[in-house]
């Protein structure tokens, strides 16, 4: 019998639609919930097991089953879940993959489930109102340290606003919502709540680093930024889809990492730097978490004589590591070193990618405006 019962399962995550996780699309889910009739990864039944009084989980190859488990998972199924939890996601809400944060899978699990924000749309007012303030842990540019400053969140202007004290009359900072991203950045902030926002200011990235102890805060006030870009964008192209729409709400960057530079005469020594990957910049910074950039590099496409090419030329001197990368702008060359071979052909890779795409009329825009760093 329990044979039987294991077949009938294998054969459920056959059919259209559990053939991947129901929370983050990873493939071959082998776990499943078996009070919410879904098949989840290993890494979403974690999440699963923290809110017990919603789902239960087991093991479809290791755990024992009844019958009326295997019979509730036959007759549900991720498709069926999907139509009954995810029914009113709003287009601009982000949705996880499994390559996302702990914490952005954890509260879509939450969401979607335990508070089922996309069954009932008044749920959904912590950041579908186009107006948001409160308290946010902010990294001092120049000490480090974290403090508390008061966000407002205005779609009518059109702005994201903190202020130094809470009283203060004068805003600290204008992001405007046209210009900003905000990124999750667990890893490089040293906190899982870390939240990375981009605007720019005098055609040059700034950087602010945000947290909010409550991971359900944090992700509410991301997808109140992702909202408002969402809007503001409807407006700006009034004939654009969701689906045109929804991938420029927010962006990861293409890359991120350590690599060394030389200067634009490629005379002087090469400095090691934290280079960041962002569409078509660019930048590099001294650490990590630096506010602002040392200077950005835009890459346009080969069309408009942008080339990748592995190795620096022969002449090159004053690198510590060995394996270069030299781009090839219209104006000059940007020479570069990594440390491994695997960091070099993922950087070509990443820059590849960029220059093997056409510009959009805009991007000629950028690129004119550039003001390089050196």
């Amino acid at each position: 019998m329990a044979g039987e019962r294991r077949r009938a399962l294998l054969e459920l995550l056959t059919r259209p639609g559990n053939t991947r996780c129901a929370d983050c699309g990873a493939p071959d889910p082998d776990w499943a919930s078996y009070t919410l009739g879904v098949f989840i990864c290993l890494s979403c039944s974690g999440i699963h097991r923290n809110i017990p009084q919603v789902s239960k989980v087991k093991s479809v190859r290791l755990d024992a089953w009844d019958e009326a488990q295997v019979e509730f998972m036959a007759s549900h199924g991720n498709e069926a879940a999907r139509a009954t939890f995810e029914s009113k996601v709003p287009p601009f809400y982000y949705r996880p993959t499994f390559s996302d944060c702990q914490l952005l899978r954890e509260q879509w699990i939450r969401a979607k489930y335990e508070r089922q924000e996309f069954v009932h749309v008044e749920k959904q007012e912590p950041y579908s109102t186009g107006y948001r303030e409160g308290l946010l842990w902010k990294r001092g540019r120049d000490n480090g340290q974290f403090l508390s400053r008061k966000f407002v969140l205005t779609e009518r202007e059109g702005a994201l606003k903190y202020f130094n004290k809470n009283d203060a009359k004068e805003p600290k900072a204008v992001m405007k919502i046209e210009h900003l991203n905000a990124t999750f950045q667990p890893a490089k902030m040293g906190h899982p709540h870390g939240l990375q926002v981009t605007y720019l200011k005098d055609n040059s990235t700034r950087n602010i680093f945000i947290y909010h102890e409550d991971g359900k805060e944090i992700v509410d006030w991301f997808n109140a930024l992702r909202a408002a870009r969402f809007h503001y964008l409807q407006v700006a192209f009034p004939g654009a889809s969701d689906a045109d729409l929804v991938p420029k709400l927010s962006r990861n960057y293409l890359k991120e990492g350590y690599m060394e530079k030389t200067g634009p005469k490629q005379t002087e020594g090469f400095r090691k730097r934290w280079f960041t990957m962002d569409d078509r910049r660019l930048m590099y910074f001294k650490d990590p978490l630096d506010a602002f950039a040392r200077g950005e590099v835009f890459i346009g496409s080969k069309e408009s004589g942008y080339t990748v090419l592995e190795g620096l030329p022969l002449s090159t001197q004053g690198h510590h590591w060995p394996h270069g990368i030299t781009i090839v702008t219209p104006d000059r060359k940007f020479l570069f070193t990594c440390e491994t071979e695997s960091d070099q052909r993922e950087w070509i890779a990443a820059f590849q990618k960029v220059v093997d795409r056409p510009m959009l009329p805009q991007e000629y825009a950028v690129e004119a405006h550039f003001k390089h760093k050196p």
